[in-house]
Protein backbone atom coordinates (compact mmCIF):
# COMPACT_ATOMS: atom_id res chain seq x y z
CA UNK A 1 0.00 0.00 0.00
CA UNK A 2 1.37 3.52 -0.67
CA UNK A 3 2.76 5.21 1.96
CA UNK A 4 3.72 2.16 3.75
CA UNK A 5 1.50 -0.56 5.98
CA UNK A 6 -0.89 0.42 8.55
CA UNK A 7 -0.78 -1.05 11.75
CA UNK A 8 -4.19 -2.59 12.54
CA UNK A 9 -6.15 -1.11 15.34
CA UNK A 10 -6.82 -3.13 18.80
CA UNK A 11 -10.71 -3.73 18.33
CA UNK A 12 -13.31 -4.59 20.62
CA UNK A 13 -12.02 -8.52 20.15
CA UNK A 14 -8.33 -7.80 21.26
CA UNK A 15 -9.38 -5.90 24.10
CA UNK A 16 -11.80 -8.69 25.23
CA UNK A 17 -9.12 -10.82 24.99
CA UNK A 18 -6.35 -8.67 26.68
CA UNK A 19 -9.06 -9.04 29.45
CA UNK A 20 -9.08 -12.76 29.46
CA UNK A 21 -5.68 -13.32 29.55
CA UNK A 22 -5.20 -10.65 32.56
CA UNK A 23 -8.15 -13.15 34.26
CA UNK A 24 -6.43 -15.91 33.58
CA UNK A 25 -2.91 -14.84 34.95
CA UNK A 26 -4.31 -13.69 37.89
CA UNK A 27 -6.98 -16.59 38.80
CA UNK A 28 -5.44 -17.39 41.71
CA UNK A 29 -6.07 -13.40 42.77
CA UNK A 30 -9.75 -13.41 41.56
CA UNK A 31 -11.40 -14.16 45.45
CA UNK A 32 -9.03 -11.42 46.57
CA UNK A 33 -8.29 -8.23 44.60
CA UNK A 34 -11.20 -6.17 45.22
CA UNK A 35 -10.97 -4.86 41.64
CA UNK A 36 -12.79 -8.41 40.45
CA UNK A 37 -15.59 -7.11 42.33
CA UNK A 38 -17.98 -7.01 39.90
CA UNK A 39 -16.63 -10.28 38.22
CA UNK A 40 -17.23 -12.60 41.04
CA UNK A 41 -20.86 -10.45 42.40
CA UNK A 42 -21.84 -11.43 39.21
CA UNK A 43 -21.21 -14.85 39.37
CA UNK A 44 -22.58 -15.29 42.79
CA UNK A 45 -26.08 -13.04 41.65
CA UNK A 46 -27.46 -15.58 38.70
CA UNK A 47 -26.00 -18.72 41.12
CA UNK A 48 -28.11 -17.14 43.93
CA UNK A 49 -31.59 -17.29 41.11
CA UNK A 50 -30.88 -20.80 41.28
CA UNK A 51 -30.54 -21.21 44.84
CA UNK A 52 -33.37 -19.12 46.10
CA UNK A 53 -35.66 -21.64 43.29
CA UNK A 54 -34.22 -24.68 45.27
CA UNK A 55 -34.76 -23.14 48.48
CA UNK A 56 -38.15 -22.51 47.83
CA UNK A 57 -38.77 -25.65 46.10
CA UNK A 58 -37.11 -27.87 48.64
CA UNK A 59 -37.45 -26.54 51.98
CA UNK A 60 -40.60 -26.30 53.95
CA UNK A 61 -41.87 -22.77 54.43
CA UNK A 62 -42.16 -21.56 58.10
CA UNK A 63 -45.30 -19.52 59.17
CA UNK A 64 -44.94 -16.79 61.25
CA UNK A 65 -45.81 -13.59 60.44
CA UNK A 66 -47.38 -13.65 56.19
CA UNK A 67 -50.61 -14.89 57.99
CA UNK A 68 -51.04 -11.98 60.27
CA UNK A 69 -49.76 -9.44 58.04
CA UNK A 70 -51.90 -10.29 55.63
CA UNK A 71 -55.30 -10.35 58.62
CA UNK A 72 -53.69 -6.82 59.34
CA UNK A 73 -54.00 -5.09 55.52
CA UNK A 74 -57.41 -7.03 55.14
CA UNK A 75 -58.56 -4.94 58.04
CA UNK A 76 -57.25 -1.87 56.30
CA UNK A 77 -59.01 -2.90 52.98
CA UNK A 78 -62.12 -3.54 55.34
CA UNK A 79 -62.26 0.04 55.69
CA UNK A 80 -61.00 0.18 59.53
CA UNK A 81 -58.38 3.17 59.68
CA UNK A 82 -57.96 2.61 63.22
CA UNK A 83 -54.43 1.48 64.00
CA UNK A 84 -55.92 -0.25 67.38
CA UNK A 85 -58.21 -1.66 66.25
CA UNK A 86 -56.31 -3.91 63.23
CA UNK A 87 -54.63 -6.81 64.25
CA UNK A 88 -53.28 -10.32 63.16
CA UNK A 89 -52.63 -14.20 64.74
CA UNK A 90 -48.96 -12.44 66.24
CA UNK A 91 -50.78 -9.52 67.66
CA UNK A 92 -51.76 -5.76 66.96
CA UNK A 93 -50.54 -4.23 63.84
CA UNK A 94 -46.75 -2.59 64.96
CA UNK A 95 -45.42 -1.11 61.52
CA UNK A 96 -46.15 2.00 59.63
CA UNK A 97 -48.33 2.80 56.78
CA UNK A 98 -45.86 1.95 54.20
CA UNK A 99 -46.07 -0.98 55.57
CA UNK A 100 -50.00 -1.43 54.38
CA UNK A 101 -49.46 -0.11 51.46
CA UNK A 102 -47.21 -2.54 50.03
CA UNK A 103 -48.47 -5.46 51.83
CA UNK A 104 -51.91 -4.89 50.43
CA UNK A 105 -50.58 -4.94 46.89
CA UNK A 106 -48.98 -8.61 48.43
CA UNK A 107 -53.15 -9.33 49.30
CA UNK A 108 -53.77 -9.08 46.38
CA UNK A 109 -51.02 -10.81 43.93
CA UNK A 110 -50.92 -13.43 46.15
CA UNK A 111 -54.85 -14.26 46.10
CA UNK A 112 -55.32 -12.62 49.55
CA UNK A 113 -52.20 -13.61 50.83
CA UNK A 114 -53.15 -17.18 50.42
CA UNK A 115 -50.72 -18.17 47.53
CA UNK A 116 -47.75 -18.64 49.53
CA UNK A 117 -45.55 -19.91 46.35
CA UNK A 118 -46.46 -16.98 44.98
CA UNK A 119 -45.22 -15.13 47.62
CA UNK A 120 -41.91 -16.65 48.34
CA UNK A 121 -41.24 -16.52 44.83
CA UNK A 122 -42.43 -12.31 44.77
CA UNK A 123 -39.80 -13.00 47.98
CA UNK A 124 -37.11 -14.15 45.92
CA UNK A 125 -37.60 -11.12 43.52
CA UNK A 126 -36.79 -8.69 46.39
CA UNK A 127 -33.70 -10.75 47.32
CA UNK A 128 -32.31 -10.86 44.12
CA UNK A 129 -32.90 -6.66 44.04
CA UNK A 130 -31.90 -6.44 47.48
CA UNK A 131 -28.42 -8.76 46.49
CA UNK A 132 -27.48 -6.34 43.30
CA UNK A 133 -28.02 -3.13 45.63
CA UNK A 134 -25.36 -4.30 48.21
CA UNK A 135 -23.18 -5.88 45.36
CA UNK A 136 -23.61 -2.33 43.87
CA UNK A 137 -21.88 -0.96 46.76
CA UNK A 138 -19.09 -3.04 47.34
CA UNK A 139 -18.63 -2.60 43.88
CA UNK A 140 -18.17 1.06 44.36
CA UNK A 141 -16.07 1.24 47.68
CA UNK A 142 -13.33 -1.14 46.38
CA UNK A 143 -12.54 -2.28 49.70
CA UNK A 144 -13.89 -5.64 50.16
CA UNK A 145 -12.21 -8.69 48.84
CA UNK A 146 -14.58 -10.55 46.69
CA UNK A 147 -14.63 -14.41 48.48
CA UNK A 148 -16.15 -12.22 51.77
CA UNK A 149 -19.31 -12.62 49.23
CA UNK A 150 -20.02 -15.72 49.25
CA UNK A 151 -20.60 -15.55 53.17
CA UNK A 152 -22.56 -12.57 52.34
CA UNK A 153 -25.19 -14.00 50.32
CA UNK A 154 -24.77 -18.52 49.25
CA UNK A 155 -23.10 -19.86 53.03
CA UNK A 156 -25.78 -17.71 54.66
CA UNK A 157 -28.75 -20.10 55.63
CA UNK A 158 -30.53 -16.94 57.85
CA UNK A 159 -30.73 -14.44 54.80
CA UNK A 160 -32.86 -17.10 52.54
CA UNK A 161 -35.10 -18.13 55.66
CA UNK A 162 -35.96 -14.47 56.48
CA UNK A 163 -36.84 -13.70 52.95
CA UNK A 164 -37.92 -16.89 51.16
CA UNK A 165 -39.37 -19.31 54.24
CA UNK A 166 -40.07 -16.72 56.44
CA UNK A 167 -41.55 -13.83 54.39
CA UNK A 168 -40.66 -10.84 57.25
CA UNK A 169 -41.70 -7.54 56.45
CA UNK A 170 -37.99 -6.60 56.77
CA UNK A 171 -36.77 -7.47 53.34
CA UNK A 172 -38.85 -4.32 51.65
CA UNK A 173 -37.51 -2.25 53.85
CA UNK A 174 -34.10 -3.50 53.64
CA UNK A 175 -34.15 -3.07 49.57
CA UNK A 176 -35.71 0.70 49.76
CA UNK A 177 -32.49 1.51 52.51
CA UNK A 178 -30.10 -0.14 50.09
CA UNK A 179 -31.45 1.72 47.25
CA UNK A 180 -31.26 4.49 49.19
CA UNK A 181 -27.44 4.45 50.10
CA UNK A 182 -26.77 4.19 46.19
CA UNK A 183 -28.52 7.09 45.61
CA UNK A 184 -26.65 8.71 48.28
CA UNK A 185 -23.29 6.88 46.55
CA UNK A 186 -24.64 9.07 43.52
CA UNK A 187 -25.32 12.27 44.74
CA UNK A 188 -28.95 12.43 44.35
CA UNK A 189 -29.58 13.13 47.45
CA UNK A 190 -33.43 14.27 47.71
CA UNK A 191 -34.39 10.86 45.85
CA UNK A 192 -32.14 8.90 48.40
CA UNK A 193 -33.91 10.66 51.11
CA UNK A 194 -37.08 10.34 49.66
CA UNK A 195 -36.74 6.03 49.34
CA UNK A 196 -35.05 6.55 53.12
CA UNK A 197 -38.53 7.36 54.64
CA UNK A 198 -40.40 5.10 52.44
CA UNK A 199 -38.05 2.53 54.12
CA UNK A 200 -39.02 3.99 57.60
CA UNK A 201 -42.37 3.55 56.42
CA UNK A 202 -42.37 0.03 56.60
CA UNK A 203 -40.22 -1.09 59.39
CA UNK A 204 -39.24 1.55 62.14
CA UNK A 205 -36.08 0.42 63.02
CA UNK A 206 -34.29 1.70 59.56
CA UNK A 207 -34.50 5.00 61.94
CA UNK A 208 -31.45 3.65 63.62
CA UNK A 209 -29.50 4.78 60.49
CA UNK A 210 -31.00 8.21 60.76
CA UNK A 211 -27.95 9.52 62.76
CA UNK A 212 -25.35 8.20 60.34
CA UNK A 213 -27.86 10.14 57.34
CA UNK A 214 -28.22 13.39 59.45
CA UNK A 215 -24.38 13.68 59.63
CA UNK A 216 -23.47 13.29 55.98
CA UNK A 217 -26.59 15.83 55.38
CA UNK A 218 -24.60 17.71 57.59
CA UNK A 219 -21.53 17.49 56.27
CA UNK A 220 -22.63 18.07 52.42
CA UNK A 221 -24.89 20.70 52.84
CA UNK A 222 -25.08 22.50 56.41
CA UNK A 223 -28.35 22.70 58.13
CA UNK A 224 -30.19 25.21 56.05
CA UNK A 225 -30.00 22.85 52.79
CA UNK A 226 -30.16 19.80 54.64
CA UNK A 227 -33.75 20.27 55.82
CA UNK A 228 -35.79 20.22 52.53
CA UNK A 229 -34.33 16.88 52.67
CA UNK A 230 -35.03 16.30 55.89
CA UNK A 231 -38.50 18.02 55.23
CA UNK A 232 -38.95 15.40 52.53
CA UNK A 233 -38.28 12.77 55.16
CA UNK A 234 -41.47 14.04 57.30
CA UNK A 235 -44.03 14.98 54.66
CA UNK A 236 -43.70 11.09 52.80
CA UNK A 237 -44.50 10.04 56.43
CA UNK A 238 -47.14 12.49 57.05
CA UNK A 239 -48.48 12.27 53.31
CA UNK A 240 -48.59 7.83 53.90
CA UNK A 241 -49.83 8.22 57.04
CA UNK A 242 -52.63 10.36 56.92
CA UNK A 243 -55.68 8.01 56.44
CA UNK A 244 -54.54 6.77 59.70
CA UNK A 245 -53.86 10.02 61.57
CA UNK A 246 -57.26 11.30 60.45
CA UNK A 247 -58.98 8.88 62.17
CA UNK A 248 -57.01 8.35 65.47
CA UNK A 249 -53.80 10.27 65.47
CA UNK A 250 -52.50 9.14 69.28
CA UNK A 251 -53.34 5.19 67.83
CA UNK A 252 -51.59 5.57 64.70
CA UNK A 253 -48.50 7.16 66.52
CA UNK A 254 -47.92 4.91 69.15
CA UNK A 255 -48.88 1.48 67.52
CA UNK A 256 -46.37 2.28 64.21
CA UNK A 257 -43.40 4.10 66.12
CA UNK A 258 -43.78 2.59 69.39
CA UNK A 259 -40.60 2.57 70.99
CA UNK A 260 -41.31 0.44 74.24
CA UNK A 261 -42.21 -2.36 72.61
CA UNK A 262 -41.15 -5.82 73.57
CA UNK A 263 -39.83 -8.80 71.48
CA UNK A 264 -40.66 -12.64 72.58
CA UNK A 265 -37.21 -13.84 73.32
CA UNK A 266 -38.26 -17.04 71.61
CA UNK A 267 -37.56 -15.42 68.26
CA UNK A 268 -34.45 -13.68 69.28
CA UNK A 269 -31.13 -15.20 67.09
CA UNK A 270 -28.06 -12.90 67.77
CA UNK A 271 -29.36 -12.68 71.81
CA UNK A 272 -30.11 -16.28 72.35
CA UNK A 273 -26.80 -17.14 74.59
CA UNK A 274 -28.73 -15.05 77.20
CA UNK A 275 -30.98 -16.43 79.86
CA UNK A 276 -34.46 -14.92 79.20
CA UNK A 277 -35.02 -13.39 81.97
CA UNK A 278 -31.72 -10.96 81.25
CA UNK A 279 -32.89 -10.66 77.53
CA UNK A 280 -36.65 -9.10 79.03
CA UNK A 281 -34.89 -7.17 81.65
CA UNK A 282 -35.55 -3.67 81.37
CA UNK A 283 -31.83 -2.91 82.66
CA UNK A 284 -30.73 -4.66 79.66
CA UNK A 285 -32.56 -2.50 77.50
CA UNK A 286 -31.60 0.61 79.29
CA UNK A 287 -27.66 -0.50 78.87
CA UNK A 288 -28.60 -1.44 75.38
CA UNK A 289 -29.70 1.96 74.64
CA UNK A 290 -27.07 3.89 76.66
CA UNK A 291 -24.44 1.96 74.79
CA UNK A 292 -25.38 3.01 71.75
CA UNK A 293 -25.82 7.23 72.68
CA UNK A 294 -22.30 6.45 73.88
CA UNK A 295 -21.31 5.43 70.58
CA UNK A 296 -23.00 7.70 68.47
CA UNK A 297 -20.97 10.20 71.18
CA UNK A 298 -17.51 8.86 70.24
CA UNK A 299 -18.40 9.36 66.51
CA UNK A 300 -19.68 12.73 66.99
CA UNK A 301 -16.82 14.03 68.44
CA UNK A 302 -14.03 11.31 67.42
CA UNK A 303 -15.19 10.61 64.32
CA UNK A 304 -17.50 13.41 62.67
CA UNK A 305 -16.04 16.44 64.24
CA UNK A 306 -12.82 17.69 62.56
CA UNK A 307 -9.78 18.77 64.43
CA UNK A 308 -9.72 22.98 64.72
CA UNK A 309 -13.70 23.10 64.38
CA UNK A 310 -16.64 22.52 66.84
CA UNK A 311 -19.36 20.23 65.83
CA UNK A 312 -21.87 22.72 65.92
CA UNK A 313 -19.64 23.69 62.46
CA UNK A 314 -21.41 21.08 61.14
CA UNK A 315 -24.56 23.27 60.90
CA UNK A 316 -22.93 25.69 58.64
CA UNK A 317 -22.81 25.92 54.72
CA UNK A 318 -19.43 24.26 53.71
CA UNK A 319 -18.65 27.68 51.57
CA UNK A 320 -18.71 29.95 54.95
CA UNK A 321 -16.54 26.48 57.34
CA UNK A 322 -13.12 27.72 58.52
CA UNK A 323 -11.56 24.46 56.52
CA UNK A 324 -12.76 23.79 52.91
CA UNK A 325 -14.77 20.61 52.70
CA UNK A 326 -13.76 17.56 50.88
CA UNK A 327 -16.41 15.99 48.78
CA UNK A 328 -17.83 12.71 51.00
CA UNK A 329 -16.54 9.55 48.80
CA UNK A 330 -18.84 6.67 48.69
CA UNK A 331 -16.76 4.60 51.21
CA UNK A 332 -17.45 7.63 53.88
CA UNK A 333 -21.39 7.81 53.33
CA UNK A 334 -21.39 3.66 53.68
CA UNK A 335 -19.58 4.27 56.85
CA UNK A 336 -21.68 7.09 58.46
CA UNK A 337 -24.95 5.53 57.29
CA UNK A 338 -23.91 2.02 58.76
CA UNK A 339 -23.36 3.41 62.02
CA UNK A 340 -26.60 1.66 63.67
CA UNK A 341 -27.47 0.00 66.86
CA UNK A 342 -27.80 -3.96 66.88
CA UNK A 343 -31.37 -4.72 67.15
CA UNK A 344 -32.67 -7.34 69.98
CA UNK A 345 -33.61 -9.79 67.38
Amino acid sequence: MAGGSKKKSAGPPSRVWGTLRTLWQEKHLVLFKAEYTFLVAAVLWFLEIGINIWVIRKVAYTEIDWKAYMDEVEGVINGTYDYTQLKGDTGPLVYPAGFVYIFTALYYVTDHGLNIRTAQYLFAAFYLVNLLLVFRIYHRIQKVPPYVFFFVCCASYRIHSIFVLRLFNDPVAMVLLFAAVNLFMDDRWMLGCGLYSLAVSVKMNVLLFAPGLLFILLWEFGLLKALPKLSLCAAIQLLLGLPFLLENPTGYVSQAFDLGRQFFFKWTVNWRFLPEEVFLSRYFHLALLGAHLFTLLLFTFRRWKRPGESIMALLKDPANRVQPVPKLGADHILFSVSCRRPGLK
